[in-house]
């Protein structure tokens, strides 16, 4: 069961996240979305050779509660564009792994200071059509910081309650096509923000890692 008070809910997430480390093989990331027995059958259909890339998923802790910030990708993009997401990128050689590329990403995308950031542990790694392997860095974010969006990239930013989002009843089922396998992910809605993809795939996995009692 997830705590709905604010403070419980923070100590729940550091707790589950506590000690966990960044995979080093991209095989061992999974479809964004899907359990391994279902991503089996569509593995062929992304690329060989994945490119490491790294996102964080950024908690904000506010005073009335927990909130997740996310952003709307630019229509000039040439992958995701208008997409709702979490601000990353690839993983650089001058980069100390995930959680380095993830901040240094999220400060170029969206002028949100490091410094703002109390980092709480890693998610599996997801693949995604575009071709990368993609690390979740999750992280607390210190209230008080002034955004500054690069437009080429960010369209714009919102944040949304993480309880709404880990709330099962706006978890909307939908089927998708990958090559001739159907596959059922999920949606979570959020006022006129649809959150698919990727970036839904990585909150249901967080919610789903609270949500299940461990030994």
């Amino acid at each position: 069961m997830i705590p709905h008070e604010r403070s419980a809910l923070r100590r729940l997430i550091e707790t589950r996240l506590r000690d966990t480390r960044p995979a080093t093989d991209p095989g061992a990331a999974l479809p964004a979305g899907l359990a391994a027995e279902a991503a089996s059958g569509i593995r062929r259909y992304f690329p060989p050779r994945p490119v490491a890339a790294a996102v964080l998923l950024p908690i904000v802790d506010r005073p009335e509660g927990l909130s997740v910030l996310l952003t709307r990708r630019s229509l000039a993009l040439k992958h995701h564009a208008g997409e709702i997401s979490f601000p990353g990128g690839r993983i650089e050689p001058g980069d100390g792994g995930p959680l380095d590329a993830a901040l240094r990403e999220t400060q170029e995308e969206i002028g949100l200071p490091r410094e703002h950031v109390t980092p709480a542990g890693y998610l599996d790694p997801h693949l995604v059509l575009s071709g990368f392997w993609v690390t979740p860095v999750v992280g607390f974010v210190r209230p008080g910081f002034t955004l500054e969006l690069d437009r080429r990239e960010v369209d714009a930013t919102f944040e949304a309650p993480l309880l709404h989002v880990f709330d099962a009843r706006n978890h909307q089922p939908r089927e998708r096509r990958i090559g001739d396998v159907t596959v059922r992910m999920y949606d979570i809605r959020y006022g006129e923000h649809l959150i698919w993809g990727a970036t839904a795939a990585m909150l249901l996995e967080l919610y789903r890692l609270l949500a299940n009692p461990q030994d």
